[in-house]
Protein backbone atom coordinates (compact mmCIF):
# COMPACT_ATOMS: atom_id res chain seq x y z
CA UNK A 1 0.00 0.00 0.00
CA UNK A 2 1.69 3.30 -0.74
CA UNK A 3 2.31 5.49 1.82
CA UNK A 4 0.51 9.17 2.02
CA UNK A 5 2.07 12.02 1.33
CA UNK A 6 3.75 13.38 4.53
CA UNK A 7 2.02 17.07 4.25
CA UNK A 8 -1.43 15.09 3.61
CA UNK A 9 -1.27 12.74 6.12
CA UNK A 10 -2.98 15.17 8.94
CA UNK A 11 -6.25 14.91 6.70
CA UNK A 12 -6.30 11.04 6.58
CA UNK A 13 -8.17 9.49 9.46
CA UNK A 14 -6.09 7.01 12.12
CA UNK A 15 -6.86 3.95 10.36
CA UNK A 16 -5.14 4.68 7.15
CA UNK A 17 -2.09 5.57 8.84
CA UNK A 18 -2.44 1.95 10.41
CA UNK A 19 -0.53 -0.04 7.69
CA UNK A 20 -2.85 -2.94 7.70
CA UNK A 21 -4.04 -3.48 4.01
CA UNK A 22 -7.36 -5.63 4.01
CA UNK A 23 -6.81 -8.46 1.42
CA UNK A 24 -3.13 -8.18 1.80
CA UNK A 25 -2.00 -9.84 -1.27
CA UNK A 26 -3.95 -8.06 -4.03
CA UNK A 27 -4.68 -4.79 -1.85
CA UNK A 28 -3.83 -2.16 -4.82
CA UNK A 29 -2.81 -4.87 -7.20
CA UNK A 30 -4.96 -3.07 -10.29
CA UNK A 31 -3.12 -0.02 -11.51
CA UNK A 32 -5.91 2.27 -12.04
CA UNK A 33 -5.78 5.80 -14.50
CA UNK A 34 -6.06 8.54 -12.54
CA UNK A 35 -6.61 11.22 -15.63
CA UNK A 36 -7.77 10.43 -19.56
CA UNK A 37 -11.76 10.23 -20.82
CA UNK A 38 -14.22 9.33 -18.28
CA UNK A 39 -15.20 5.49 -20.22
CA UNK A 40 -11.38 4.36 -19.58
CA UNK A 41 -11.17 5.17 -15.88
CA UNK A 42 -14.95 3.84 -15.28
CA UNK A 43 -13.84 0.24 -16.89
CA UNK A 44 -10.41 0.63 -14.73
CA UNK A 45 -13.01 1.15 -11.84
CA UNK A 46 -15.63 -1.57 -12.81
CA UNK A 47 -15.49 -4.89 -11.03
CA UNK A 48 -15.89 -4.74 -7.25
CA UNK A 49 -19.64 -3.74 -8.04
CA UNK A 50 -19.83 -6.50 -10.03
CA UNK A 51 -19.09 -9.01 -7.43
CA UNK A 52 -21.03 -7.53 -5.14
CA UNK A 53 -24.12 -7.75 -7.28
CA UNK A 54 -23.75 -11.56 -7.30
CA UNK A 55 -25.19 -11.43 -4.11
CA UNK A 56 -28.33 -9.69 -4.94
CA UNK A 57 -29.06 -12.15 -7.84
CA UNK A 58 -28.17 -16.01 -5.87
CA UNK A 59 -30.33 -18.79 -5.62
CA UNK A 60 -31.61 -17.72 -2.31
CA UNK A 61 -33.29 -14.44 -4.30
CA UNK A 62 -34.91 -16.88 -7.05
CA UNK A 63 -36.89 -18.56 -4.23
CA UNK A 64 -38.09 -15.63 -2.15
CA UNK A 65 -38.91 -13.75 -5.84
CA UNK A 66 -40.94 -16.84 -7.42
CA UNK A 67 -42.83 -17.63 -4.25
CA UNK A 68 -43.75 -13.84 -4.25
CA UNK A 69 -44.71 -13.80 -7.65
CA UNK A 70 -46.70 -16.91 -7.89
CA UNK A 71 -48.69 -15.98 -4.84
CA UNK A 72 -49.14 -12.44 -4.74
CA UNK A 73 -48.60 -11.29 -8.64
CA UNK A 74 -46.57 -8.27 -8.92
CA UNK A 75 -47.41 -6.66 -5.45
CA UNK A 76 -43.73 -7.37 -4.03
CA UNK A 77 -42.10 -5.64 -6.91
CA UNK A 78 -41.93 -2.51 -4.67
CA UNK A 79 -40.44 -4.32 -1.77
CA UNK A 80 -37.72 -5.73 -4.46
CA UNK A 81 -37.02 -1.87 -5.59
CA UNK A 82 -36.77 -0.08 -2.18
CA UNK A 83 -34.66 -3.17 -1.19
CA UNK A 84 -32.58 -2.20 -4.06
CA UNK A 85 -32.70 1.39 -3.31
CA UNK A 86 -31.84 0.34 0.12
CA UNK A 87 -28.82 -1.80 -1.06
CA UNK A 88 -26.77 1.10 -2.67
CA UNK A 89 -27.08 2.88 -0.30
CA UNK A 90 -25.47 0.65 2.12
CA UNK A 91 -22.89 -0.94 -0.25
CA UNK A 92 -21.52 2.86 -1.19
CA UNK A 93 -21.52 3.09 2.54
CA UNK A 94 -19.27 0.01 2.60
CA UNK A 95 -17.47 1.81 -0.45
CA UNK A 96 -17.04 5.05 1.29
CA UNK A 97 -15.46 3.11 4.87
CA UNK A 98 -13.11 1.03 2.34
CA UNK A 99 -11.49 3.77 0.21
CA UNK A 100 -12.06 6.64 3.18
CA UNK A 101 -11.06 4.63 6.41
CA UNK A 102 -8.29 2.07 4.70
CA UNK A 103 -10.32 -0.59 6.57
CA UNK A 104 -12.54 -3.24 5.87
CA UNK A 105 -16.15 -3.40 8.05
CA UNK A 106 -14.46 -6.51 9.43
CA UNK A 107 -11.33 -4.81 10.78
CA UNK A 108 -13.09 -1.87 11.30
CA UNK A 109 -15.43 -3.69 13.52
CA UNK A 110 -11.85 -5.85 15.34
CA UNK A 111 -10.26 -2.07 16.07
CA UNK A 112 -13.55 0.14 17.41
CA UNK A 113 -14.82 -2.44 19.25
CA UNK A 114 -14.16 -5.00 22.83
CA UNK A 115 -13.17 -7.94 22.00
CA UNK A 116 -16.12 -9.66 23.58
CA UNK A 117 -18.72 -7.58 20.73
CA UNK A 118 -15.95 -7.86 18.08
CA UNK A 119 -16.33 -11.87 18.93
CA UNK A 120 -20.00 -12.00 18.87
CA UNK A 121 -20.27 -10.05 15.64
CA UNK A 122 -17.73 -12.64 13.93
CA UNK A 123 -19.85 -15.23 14.92
CA UNK A 124 -22.97 -13.37 13.86
CA UNK A 125 -21.10 -13.04 10.52
CA UNK A 126 -20.36 -16.33 9.63
CA UNK A 127 -23.69 -17.17 10.17
CA UNK A 128 -24.72 -14.85 7.62
CA UNK A 129 -22.04 -16.34 5.25
CA UNK A 130 -23.51 -20.04 6.00
CA UNK A 131 -27.18 -19.25 5.49
CA UNK A 132 -25.85 -17.73 1.74
CA UNK A 133 -23.57 -20.38 1.33
CA UNK A 134 -26.56 -22.76 1.85
CA UNK A 135 -28.63 -21.02 -0.87
CA UNK A 136 -25.59 -21.82 -3.29
CA UNK A 137 -25.59 -24.93 -2.03
CA UNK A 138 -29.14 -25.77 -2.80
CA UNK A 139 -29.50 -23.52 -5.80
CA UNK A 140 -26.39 -25.72 -7.70
CA UNK A 141 -27.52 -28.85 -6.48
CA UNK A 142 -30.96 -27.87 -8.40
CA UNK A 143 -29.14 -26.69 -11.58
CA UNK A 144 -27.14 -29.60 -11.64
CA UNK A 145 -30.06 -31.90 -11.19
CA UNK A 146 -32.21 -29.86 -14.04
CA UNK A 147 -29.74 -29.99 -16.29
CA UNK A 148 -27.92 -33.19 -15.91
CA UNK A 149 -30.14 -35.26 -14.02
CA UNK A 150 -27.55 -35.62 -11.04
CA UNK A 151 -29.28 -36.36 -7.78
CA UNK A 152 -29.37 -33.46 -5.25
CA UNK A 153 -27.77 -35.27 -2.56
CA UNK A 154 -25.03 -35.71 -4.65
CA UNK A 155 -25.39 -32.54 -6.64
CA UNK A 156 -24.86 -31.04 -3.23
CA UNK A 157 -21.57 -32.75 -2.35
CA UNK A 158 -20.52 -31.98 -5.83
CA UNK A 159 -21.12 -28.08 -4.97
CA UNK A 160 -17.56 -28.63 -2.73
CA UNK A 161 -15.33 -29.28 -5.75
CA UNK A 162 -15.66 -25.62 -6.96
CA UNK A 163 -12.94 -24.16 -4.27
CA UNK A 164 -10.56 -25.78 -7.53
CA UNK A 165 -12.39 -23.03 -9.97
CA UNK A 166 -11.88 -20.48 -7.23
CA UNK A 167 -8.62 -21.41 -6.73
CA UNK A 168 -7.52 -21.60 -10.33
CA UNK A 169 -9.15 -17.81 -10.62
CA UNK A 170 -7.66 -16.56 -7.71
CA UNK A 171 -3.99 -17.94 -8.78
CA UNK A 172 -4.20 -15.89 -12.16
CA UNK A 173 -5.15 -12.78 -10.36
CA UNK A 174 -7.93 -10.65 -9.40
CA UNK A 175 -9.06 -9.27 -12.54
CA UNK A 176 -9.49 -12.75 -13.76
CA UNK A 177 -11.69 -13.08 -11.03
CA UNK A 178 -13.44 -10.31 -12.24
CA UNK A 179 -13.55 -11.24 -15.82
CA UNK A 180 -15.17 -14.28 -14.63
CA UNK A 181 -18.14 -12.89 -12.39
CA UNK A 182 -18.60 -10.40 -15.14
CA UNK A 183 -19.08 -13.40 -17.74
CA UNK A 184 -21.46 -15.28 -15.56
CA UNK A 185 -23.73 -12.16 -14.93
CA UNK A 186 -23.80 -11.78 -18.93
CA UNK A 187 -25.23 -15.12 -19.18
CA UNK A 188 -27.97 -14.59 -16.60
CA UNK A 189 -28.84 -10.87 -18.08
CA UNK A 190 -29.37 -12.34 -21.00
CA UNK A 191 -30.61 -15.30 -20.03
CA UNK A 192 -33.55 -13.48 -18.17
CA UNK A 193 -33.99 -10.86 -20.62
CA UNK A 194 -34.99 -13.88 -23.70
CA UNK A 195 -37.81 -15.13 -20.30
CA UNK A 196 -39.42 -11.69 -19.75
CA UNK A 197 -39.71 -11.29 -23.66
CA UNK A 198 -41.29 -14.82 -23.71
CA UNK A 199 -43.44 -14.38 -20.69
CA UNK A 200 -44.90 -10.83 -22.33
CA UNK A 201 -45.84 -9.03 -18.95
CA UNK A 202 -48.46 -6.18 -19.29
CA UNK A 203 -46.46 -3.12 -19.09
CA UNK A 204 -48.87 -1.40 -16.71
CA UNK A 205 -49.70 -4.37 -14.61
CA UNK A 206 -45.81 -4.45 -13.77
CA UNK A 207 -45.45 -0.81 -13.03
CA UNK A 208 -48.10 -0.99 -10.62
CA UNK A 209 -46.00 -3.28 -9.03
CA UNK A 210 -43.50 -1.20 -8.08
CA UNK A 211 -45.70 1.47 -5.71
CA UNK A 212 -45.76 0.01 -2.28
CA UNK A 213 -49.06 -1.05 -0.57
CA UNK A 214 -50.31 -1.82 2.97
CA UNK A 215 -51.03 -5.52 2.45
CA UNK A 216 -47.60 -5.90 2.54
CA UNK A 217 -47.44 -5.42 6.19
CA UNK A 218 -50.47 -6.12 7.15
CA UNK A 219 -50.26 -9.89 5.50
CA UNK A 220 -48.40 -12.13 7.08
CA UNK A 221 -47.39 -14.46 4.47
CA UNK A 222 -46.81 -11.08 2.18
CA UNK A 223 -44.21 -9.21 5.10
CA UNK A 224 -42.42 -13.09 5.54
CA UNK A 225 -41.73 -12.96 1.85
CA UNK A 226 -41.04 -9.19 2.22
CA UNK A 227 -38.35 -10.10 4.94
CA UNK A 228 -37.05 -12.90 2.59
CA UNK A 229 -36.72 -10.52 -0.22
CA UNK A 230 -34.81 -8.24 1.93
CA UNK A 231 -32.37 -10.61 3.26
CA UNK A 232 -31.80 -12.05 -0.34
CA UNK A 233 -31.29 -8.62 -1.55
CA UNK A 234 -29.43 -6.84 1.32
CA UNK A 235 -27.10 -9.60 2.71
CA UNK A 236 -24.56 -8.98 5.51
CA UNK A 237 -21.76 -10.43 3.82
CA UNK A 238 -21.88 -8.32 0.75
CA UNK A 239 -20.95 -5.30 3.18
CA UNK A 240 -17.26 -6.53 4.43
CA UNK A 241 -16.87 -7.92 1.13
CA UNK A 242 -17.39 -4.11 -1.01
CA UNK A 243 -15.62 -2.67 1.60
CA UNK A 244 -12.22 -5.14 0.94
CA UNK A 245 -12.32 -5.13 -2.79
CA UNK A 246 -12.58 -1.43 -3.47
CA UNK A 247 -9.20 -1.39 -2.06
CA UNK A 248 -7.95 -4.15 -4.67
CA UNK A 249 -7.14 -0.38 -7.21
CA UNK A 250 -3.74 1.10 -7.47
CA UNK A 251 -5.38 4.95 -6.85
CA UNK A 252 -2.98 6.91 -4.82
CA UNK A 253 -3.66 7.07 -0.87
CA UNK A 254 -3.64 10.24 -0.55
CA UNK A 255 -7.12 12.55 0.04
CA UNK A 256 -7.45 13.53 -3.56
CA UNK A 257 -7.16 9.89 -4.78
CA UNK A 258 -8.76 8.56 -2.31
CA UNK A 259 -11.77 11.45 -3.59
CA UNK A 260 -11.40 10.45 -6.97
CA UNK A 261 -11.04 6.62 -6.31
CA UNK A 262 -14.34 6.95 -4.57
CA UNK A 263 -16.65 9.10 -6.96
CA UNK A 264 -15.76 6.13 -9.59
CA UNK A 265 -16.20 3.28 -6.82
CA UNK A 266 -19.77 4.47 -6.22
CA UNK A 267 -20.68 5.01 -10.14
CA UNK A 268 -19.55 1.33 -10.69
CA UNK A 269 -21.28 0.36 -7.54
CA UNK A 270 -24.92 1.72 -8.55
CA UNK A 271 -24.27 0.52 -12.18
CA UNK A 272 -23.61 -3.21 -11.33
CA UNK A 273 -26.56 -2.83 -8.84
CA UNK A 274 -28.94 -1.84 -11.25
CA UNK A 275 -28.41 -4.71 -12.97
CA UNK A 276 -28.98 -6.69 -10.20
CA UNK A 277 -32.45 -4.93 -9.75
CA UNK A 278 -33.14 -5.87 -13.26
CA UNK A 279 -32.50 -9.50 -13.03
CA UNK A 280 -34.23 -9.71 -9.32
CA UNK A 281 -37.30 -7.85 -10.74
CA UNK A 282 -37.78 -10.08 -13.75
CA UNK A 283 -38.07 -13.20 -11.75
CA UNK A 284 -40.50 -11.90 -9.62
CA UNK A 285 -42.37 -10.42 -12.72
CA UNK A 286 -41.80 -13.60 -15.01
CA UNK A 287 -43.19 -15.63 -11.96
CA UNK A 288 -46.18 -13.02 -11.69
CA UNK A 289 -46.59 -13.36 -15.62
CA UNK A 290 -46.95 -16.97 -16.25
CA UNK A 291 -47.47 -18.53 -12.70
CA UNK A 292 -50.35 -16.03 -11.17
CA UNK A 293 -51.55 -15.23 -14.08
CA UNK A 294 -52.23 -18.39 -15.02
CA UNK A 295 -53.66 -19.62 -11.17
CA UNK A 296 -50.54 -21.22 -10.07
CA UNK A 297 -50.21 -19.59 -6.99
CA UNK A 298 -48.71 -22.83 -5.32
CA UNK A 299 -45.25 -22.41 -7.03
CA UNK A 300 -42.72 -21.96 -4.25
CA UNK A 301 -39.33 -24.46 -5.49
CA UNK A 302 -37.03 -23.88 -8.29
CA UNK A 303 -38.07 -26.90 -9.96
CA UNK A 304 -41.47 -26.64 -10.23
CA UNK A 305 -40.72 -23.28 -11.82
CA UNK A 306 -38.67 -25.00 -14.13
CA UNK A 307 -41.07 -28.17 -14.98
CA UNK A 308 -44.11 -25.20 -15.69
CA UNK A 309 -42.15 -22.96 -17.21
CA UNK A 310 -42.21 -24.78 -20.75
CA UNK A 311 -45.99 -26.08 -21.06
CA UNK A 312 -46.81 -22.81 -19.82
CA UNK A 313 -44.73 -20.32 -22.27
CA UNK A 314 -45.08 -22.75 -25.12
CA UNK A 315 -41.43 -22.78 -25.72
CA UNK A 316 -39.28 -25.22 -24.85
CA UNK A 317 -35.87 -23.02 -24.31
CA UNK A 318 -37.62 -21.13 -21.71
CA UNK A 319 -36.74 -23.78 -18.74
CA UNK A 320 -33.50 -24.90 -20.50
CA UNK A 321 -32.48 -21.23 -20.14
CA UNK A 322 -33.90 -21.01 -16.54
CA UNK A 323 -31.66 -23.71 -15.07
CA UNK A 324 -28.55 -22.38 -17.25
CA UNK A 325 -29.12 -19.04 -15.11
CA UNK A 326 -29.87 -20.74 -12.05
CA UNK A 327 -26.14 -22.84 -12.60
CA UNK A 328 -24.28 -19.07 -13.81
CA UNK A 329 -25.85 -17.83 -10.59
CA UNK A 330 -24.51 -20.43 -7.72
CA UNK A 331 -21.41 -20.58 -8.96
CA UNK A 332 -20.90 -16.94 -9.37
CA UNK A 333 -22.31 -16.90 -5.49
CA UNK A 334 -19.80 -19.25 -4.76
CA UNK A 335 -16.57 -17.59 -5.36
CA UNK A 336 -17.70 -14.35 -3.72
CA UNK A 337 -19.18 -16.06 -1.29
CA UNK A 338 -15.33 -17.70 -0.69
CA UNK A 339 -13.72 -14.24 -0.59
CA UNK A 340 -16.13 -12.90 1.81
CA UNK A 341 -15.77 -15.88 4.26
CA UNK A 342 -11.47 -14.70 3.73
CA UNK A 343 -12.23 -11.33 5.13
CA UNK A 344 -14.29 -11.24 7.49
CA UNK A 345 -12.07 -13.94 9.31
CA UNK A 346 -8.50 -12.11 8.69
CA UNK A 347 -10.76 -9.38 9.55
CA UNK A 348 -12.11 -10.23 12.41
CA UNK A 349 -9.45 -12.40 13.72
CA UNK A 350 -6.63 -10.96 12.06
CA UNK A 351 -6.33 -15.14 11.17
CA UNK A 352 -5.32 -16.49 7.68
CA UNK A 353 -5.50 -19.69 6.96
CA UNK A 354 -5.36 -21.40 3.29
CA UNK A 355 -8.39 -19.92 1.00
CA UNK A 356 -9.15 -23.44 0.18
CA UNK A 357 -9.08 -25.05 3.73
CA UNK A 358 -11.74 -21.75 4.63
CA UNK A 359 -13.81 -22.99 1.57
CA UNK A 360 -14.14 -26.68 2.57
CA UNK A 361 -15.07 -25.64 6.18
CA UNK A 362 -17.29 -23.14 5.03
CA UNK A 363 -19.51 -25.81 2.67
CA UNK A 364 -19.31 -28.24 4.73
CA UNK A 365 -21.22 -26.83 7.15
CA UNK A 366 -23.59 -25.67 4.49
CA UNK A 367 -23.64 -29.01 2.36
CA UNK A 368 -24.33 -31.25 6.05
CA UNK A 369 -28.17 -29.45 6.39
CA UNK A 370 -29.20 -29.84 2.37
CA UNK A 371 -28.08 -33.21 2.36
CA UNK A 372 -29.73 -34.49 5.60
CA UNK A 373 -33.13 -32.10 4.81
CA UNK A 374 -32.92 -33.71 0.91
CA UNK A 375 -33.07 -37.24 2.17
CA UNK A 376 -35.62 -36.64 4.81
CA UNK A 377 -38.16 -34.58 3.08
CA UNK A 378 -36.84 -34.22 -1.13
CA UNK A 379 -37.39 -31.18 -3.08
CA UNK A 380 -40.18 -29.71 -0.82
CA UNK A 381 -38.01 -29.56 1.95
CA UNK A 382 -35.09 -28.20 0.16
CA UNK A 383 -37.60 -25.18 -1.21
CA UNK A 384 -38.50 -23.97 2.25
CA UNK A 385 -34.92 -24.33 3.60
CA UNK A 386 -33.63 -22.04 0.68
CA UNK A 387 -36.50 -19.24 1.82
CA UNK A 388 -35.72 -19.82 5.56
CA UNK A 389 -32.29 -18.71 5.01
CA UNK A 390 -33.17 -15.62 3.55
CA UNK A 391 -34.68 -14.80 6.34
CA UNK A 392 -31.93 -15.78 8.44
CA UNK A 393 -29.88 -13.60 6.52
CA UNK A 394 -32.06 -10.60 7.04
CA UNK A 395 -32.66 -11.61 10.77
CA UNK A 396 -28.04 -10.73 10.44
CA UNK A 397 -28.43 -7.20 8.59
CA UNK A 398 -28.39 -4.92 11.88
CA UNK A 399 -25.41 -6.41 13.39
CA UNK A 400 -23.56 -5.80 10.00
CA UNK A 401 -25.77 -2.20 8.97
CA UNK A 402 -25.52 -0.88 12.36
CA UNK A 403 -21.14 -0.52 12.94
CA UNK A 404 -21.01 0.45 9.15
CA UNK A 405 -23.48 3.49 9.70
CA UNK A 406 -21.71 4.17 12.84
CA UNK A 407 -18.20 3.83 11.23
CA UNK A 408 -18.82 6.15 8.50
CA UNK A 409 -20.27 8.61 10.71
CA UNK A 410 -17.35 8.91 12.91
CA UNK A 411 -15.16 11.73 11.53
CA UNK A 412 -12.14 10.35 14.11
CA UNK A 413 -12.30 7.30 11.69
CA UNK A 414 -13.46 8.75 8.74
CA UNK A 415 -11.58 12.23 8.68
CA UNK A 416 -12.61 14.69 5.54
CA UNK A 417 -14.72 11.50 4.36
CA UNK A 418 -16.96 11.07 7.52
CA UNK A 419 -20.97 11.15 6.21
CA UNK A 420 -22.44 14.90 5.69
CA UNK A 421 -25.49 14.64 8.12
CA UNK A 422 -28.39 14.13 5.62
CA UNK A 423 -27.13 11.36 4.49
CA UNK A 424 -26.34 10.00 8.22
CA UNK A 425 -30.16 10.12 8.44
CA UNK A 426 -31.27 8.52 6.06
CA UNK A 427 -29.16 5.84 6.75
CA UNK A 428 -30.33 5.32 10.23
CA UNK A 429 -33.48 5.77 8.85
CA UNK A 430 -32.58 2.80 6.85
CA UNK A 431 -31.52 0.77 9.44
CA UNK A 432 -34.33 1.36 11.48
CA UNK A 433 -36.76 0.13 9.00
CA UNK A 434 -34.71 -3.01 8.80
CA UNK A 435 -34.90 -3.85 12.56
CA UNK A 436 -38.09 -2.73 12.40
CA UNK A 437 -39.30 -5.36 9.82
CA UNK A 438 -37.02 -8.21 11.86
CA UNK A 439 -38.75 -7.28 15.12
CA UNK A 440 -42.60 -7.61 13.67
CA UNK A 441 -41.20 -10.87 11.69
CA UNK A 442 -39.87 -12.13 15.12
CA UNK A 443 -43.10 -11.26 17.33
CA UNK A 444 -45.17 -12.48 14.18
CA UNK A 445 -43.73 -15.93 14.41
CA UNK A 446 -44.19 -16.57 18.14
CA UNK A 447 -47.60 -15.69 17.93
CA UNK A 448 -48.11 -18.00 15.21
Amino acid sequence: MQKPDTKAESELPDAVLLGRPSLNRVNASISVPMTGSWLRRLLAFAGPGYMVSVGYMDPGNWATDLAGGSHFGYLLLSVILISNLMAILLQALAVRLGIGAGLDLAQACRERYSRPVSFVLWVLSEIAIIACDLAEVIGTAIALNLLFSIPLTIGAILTALDVMLILLLMGRGFRWLEAFVMAMLLIIFVCFGVQIALAQPVIGEVLGGFIPRAQIVTDPSALYLAIGIIGATVMPHNLYLHSAIVQTRGYPRTPDGRRTALRWALTDSAVALTLALFVNAAILIMAAAVFHTAGRTDVEDIEQAYSLLSPLLGAGVASLLFAIALLASGLTSSVTGTLAGQIVMEGFLNLRIPSWMRRLLTRSLAVIPVVFVTSLYGANGTAKLLVLSQVVLSMQLPFAVIPLVRFVSDRKLMGSFVLSRSVAVLAWVVTAVIVVLNVKLLVDFVLG
